[in-house]
């Protein structure tokens, strides 16, 4: 047995701009400058191994690595990870593990390519794992859902300023825990993964949180949400066939479409405790 190592990975904190600003031409034939979201490859290699390459915004690129090879399954604990060194200038992730990773190639080489942007691809031993996957019993107040979809609306963002980036968050009840924006959901939700494995046993415990994405509800996002121990997520937008039968399977309770003060909820209703509702007519 590998001996087990309790200090946290050294990370880099490796800064690039979020947007880029460019000339264009409006509707009146006149130009302009606005801004547009960065996006930049990021080539991750895993003990000098060459193992994929992620199309991210940059905004925290340590914890993306980190919470990706979380939710691919190919590392247990934080604590397997000397370190993540990130270098813009030549576009690469080291990742150094202390004991190696036990049957990479097995891990690595069978895909399933998702519908995901920037980054959407998940080794199929994930997916053939589901059922053992069990979420912790957890409810959400309604009054809470519509506190956590205002709070996204308030969240000043890199969507705000230049669009065309997709933003996830983590909520306790409706407190904000960390917001990340990217161009791919895919790599918002695995910086999540990776902050929330660098966190105590209370923060870090998925247990009590709330998985907020403005991007649809793909059977990836639910699985990865199931990863994080998170049994409710929220979303801007709607749900696939697919990821509404792996929520009902794993008795995860997505709500979908949150706007304002509207919502569905897909699956895990016995999930949502009803005490805001409007007044009979």
């Amino acid at each position: 047995m590998p001996e087990i190592h309790c200090t946290p990975p050294r990370l880099t904190l490796a800064q690039a701009p979020l947007t880029h600003e460019i000339s264009v031409i409006n509707e009146q034939g006149e130009p302009q400058r606005i801004a547009i979201p960065a996006e930049r490859a990021l080539t991750v290699y895993l003990n000098k191994r060459e193992l994929v390459t992620l199309m991210t915004l940059g905004a925290h690129p340590e914890l993306l690595v980190l919470g990706y090879l979380r939710n691919q399954r190919l590392v247990e604990s934080a604590s397997q990870i000397e370190s993540i060194t990130v270098d813009w200038d030549v576009g690469a992730a080291a990742v150094n593990t202390r004991c190696g990773v036990d049957a990479l190639a097995a891990h690595t080489a069978p895909r399933v390519i998702t519908t995901g942007c920037g980054q959407g691809s998940m080794f199929s031993s994930v997916m053939e794992n589901l059922d053992g996957l069990h979420l912790p019993p957890a409810t959400l107040r309604q009054s809470e859902l519509y506190g956590i979809v205002n709070a996204i609306r308030l969240q000043q963002s890199v969507y705000k300023q230049a669009g065309s980036v997709h933003g996830c968050a983590l909520f306790r009840g409706d407190e904000l825990l960390i917001f990340v924006e990217d161009v791919g959901r895919h790599n918002a939700i695995d910086t999540i993964a990776g902050w929330m494995w660098l966190q105590d046993a209370d923060t870090g415990s998925g247990a009590d949180k709330v998985f907020y994405t403005t991007g649809r509800l793909t059977s990836e996002m639910v699985i990865k949400a199931a990863q994080m121990d998170v049994p409710i997520v929220v979303s801007r937008s709607g749900m696939t066939q697919m990821g509404h039968e792996v929520a009902q399977r794993l008795g995860l309770c997505a709500v979908g479409r949150a706007t304002h003060k509207r919502y569905l909820c897909f699956s895990g209703a016995e999930r949502l405790r009803l005490d805001a509702l409007p007044a009979p007519t």
